[in-house]
Parts: structure tokens; sequence; C-alpha cells
């Protein structure tokens, strides 16, 4: 099977945020989705940004154009969630983004009408109307085919790295799960999610989609469902592995450091040099630990299994590939990485609002919902990294 690459300019950005509805009241989520979508469309159909549907009724997903820089991207997001507001809001219904909902049902709620969505459900039943689930997508070009998959596999020894940095989901159906992102385990259930497969060349990746299709298992390229994958039709590496960010400045820092990694990968492929891997087994344990643990963890970082704290590795890693984001012109979105790391991601301030609230995770809701809206902006957020 030939899968062809399309063409993209290196190391350009785009990005997929995954937003919940939820009554302004209760902050359980509502199936209002087709409604939303149905008043924005009009109003969005010639924008870079788009704004559409997704597996459950209670989710809309903005999305950015291609960007040059990750804040030509974030603009676009926070244009995409303007459009949105001027629907939401005088309709009660608030929007909040994190992993996993704290305290909703997998049962009450609806799947979107579409062929594929159906075909999903059929084939996974319960563990795939249990997807309650709540991701960014992260778009990073690469010019050169024979690239990716190296590509890839380096950034697998990273995606501990981006998995702490982006926990957000401790809770699930109302219940304290223990980790700090339920949602990493709960979305590798599905038959073609989960891990890459450590392929070197990009013929091994279209024989791998042969086999794939010719047993059944999926019907094109598009159902691969990696924590990190080839995506041809854009010409990008994509990570899915994040759980939902819930304030847009983490959502710019989390982008920055992708795009940074991918070019710094990229620069040391054309100087001949071999990416750093690790094993899969030791990548299959990292994921757990970063899900388990979130930015308390302690993760391997080479092949010989030496265990670094990842707050630390990560600190170490931003110092070594500033220059690469000065270069990039994301420098101050890059700078938001040290402010995940000093204040806690997500999850962490989620269980402190629970804790403050004696368990009550209506509260969480709330606070979710004050994030996206009433935290600090980016422009806020960036201009306070200068003072």
């Amino acid at each position: 099977m030939t899968v062809t690459f399309a063409p993209s300019a290196r190391s350009s950005v785009g990005l997929e945020w995954e937003l919940m509805l939820a009554d302004g009241t209760t902050g359980d989520l509502v199936p209002r989705a087709p409604e939303v979508l149905e008043l924005v469309e009009d109003a969005t159909a010639l924008e870079r940004y788009t704004v559409t549907g997704e597996l459950l009724t209670n989710t809309i997903e903005v999305t950015s154009g291609v960007g040059d820089t990750v804040a030509a991207a974030v603009d676009d997001i926070a244009d995409a969630i303007g459009k949105v507001r001027e629907v939401t809001n005088p309709r009660e219904i608030e929007l909040l983004c994190a992993g996993s909902h704290p305290f909703a049902q997998w049962y009450k709620q609806s799947v979107t009408d579409k062929t594929r969505y159906n075909k999903l459900i059929d084939r996974t039943q319960w563990w795939g109307r249990n997807m309650m689930i709540w991701g960014i997508h992260v778009h990073v070009g690469v010019e050169d085919v024979a690239k990716v998959l190296p590509i890839v596999n380096a950034l697998s020894v990273y995606l501990p790295h981006l998995q702490a940095l982006s926990a957000s989901s401790p809770f699930w159906a109302g219940e304290r799960t223990g980790y700090a992102s339920n949602r990493a385990l709960v979305f590798q259930q599905l038959p073609t999610a989960g891990l890459p497969w450590p392929l070197e060349t990009w013929p091994q990746f279209e024989s791998y989609l042969e086999d794939m299709v010719r047993t059944g298992v999926m019907e094109d390229v598009s159902e691969v469902r990696w924590d990190i994958r080839p995506a041809p039709r854009w010409g990008t590496i994509e990570v899915r592995a994040c759980d939902g960010m819930s304030t847009l400045p983490e959502l710019a820092a989390v982008a920055s450091l992708l795009q940074v990694l991918v070019e710094h990968f990229s620069r040391e492929l054309d100087e001949g040099r071999t990416l750093p891997t690790i094993q899969p087994w030791f990548v299959r344990e990292n994921k757990w630990r970063a899900a388990r643990y979130g930015l308390d963890a302690r993760v391997i970082v080479d092949r010989d299994g030496t265990q670094r704290p990842v707050a630390e590795h990560l600190r170490e890693t931003i110092e070594l590939l500033r220059p690469i984001a000065v270069e990039l012109h994301c420098e101050r979105e890059f700078g938001g990485l040290e402010r995940i790391l000093s204040q806690g991601a997500s999850y962490a301030r989620q269980l402190l609002v629970a804790d403050a609230a004696s368990g009550d995770l209506s509260e969480v809701v709330r606070h979710l919902i004050r994030e996206f809206r009433a935290g600090p902006t980016l422009r806020d957020h960036l201009a306070a990294l200068t003072r």
C-alpha cells in the first residue's frame, strides 16, 4: 500500500482543542453540540479556524489554521472560542476543558449520528461508550517523509513529559482515581490507539497499514489513533497523547515544546546523527508512570535505564532547547512551561479544589469553568512573563 505524505512547511503548527459543553447552573454535560454548530456554521465558513463536532454531542472541537508560529495558531483558537461564546453565552452553556469531566456518567451521553462514530461504538461497545475523554492534538510540519518515523520514535522518549504537563483527569464518573491522567489509560483501550509501534521507515508504516486494512482492523490511515502518529494528509506529525489543557496559555506552552522538539530532532537528522530512543517496554512503563503520578513521576530517560524526576528532566530539556524556541519565535509561549512546573498542572489544581470543598466535585467543575473563562488570557500571561 502506498501512502502519500503531503508537502508541509517545516515546523509549522496546527492545533485541535476538544471542549466540553456544560450546563451553566449544574455543571453537568449537555448534548448541545449540534445546536451550537448549526448556529456558528455561517459565521465561521470563511475563517482560518474551524468549529466541528466530535464523538459525543457534549463536545465541540476548535481547530486552527496552519501557523508559521505557535502564536498564529493560538490566535486562531482564541478567535474560534470567541465566536463560539457569542452563541453559548446567551444560552447559558459553559465551556471547559480537562481530560475528563469530574462527575458526568457515560450512560447519560449521546453519540453524534455519523457513520464513522456509529461503527466505532458498534465495534468497541462498552469501552467505546466510555470514551468521555477530551484532549488536544498538536500537528508539527515535517518537510521530508524519511524523517517522520525517526522523529516519532524520538518523541516517544518525551511522551511522559507531555502527559505529565497536560495531565488533567484525576476524577472519573464521580470517583477520585488516584491517577493524574485517567484519560491516558482509558483511551488506549480502543483497538488502534495507544503507543506507536516502533517502525523505522515509511515503507514499514505502509506495510503496517496494508496489514491492518487487509484484515479489516481499519479502513484507512485516519483510523490510526496512536499517541504520536504520522498525519499523511497534512504532512505532519500529530501528537495526541495529551489530556485536554484547561487554559489557553497552557495549550500554547505544550504546543511550543512540541514544535521545538520536532525542530531539534529534524536538525539532528540533518547533521546525520541518530536520534535517541529507548526500549518499547520503557516507553510503556513511562506512560503508566506519568498517568499515575503526573509531574511527580520518575521516568526512564535512556537505554541504560537511568531514572530521573520528570519535572527535573523537563527543566533541563527546556534550557537545552530554549535557543531553538527563540529562533522559532515561540520563546514567550515556551516560557509558560516553567509556570506549569512551578504552579502545578491542572490535575493538581483540581485535587486542591476538591479537598478544599470536602470532595464536592461540582466545585471542581466550577473551578474548570472559571479557569477557562476568567483565567489569564494568553496576552496577559505573556505580559506577566516579561515583568
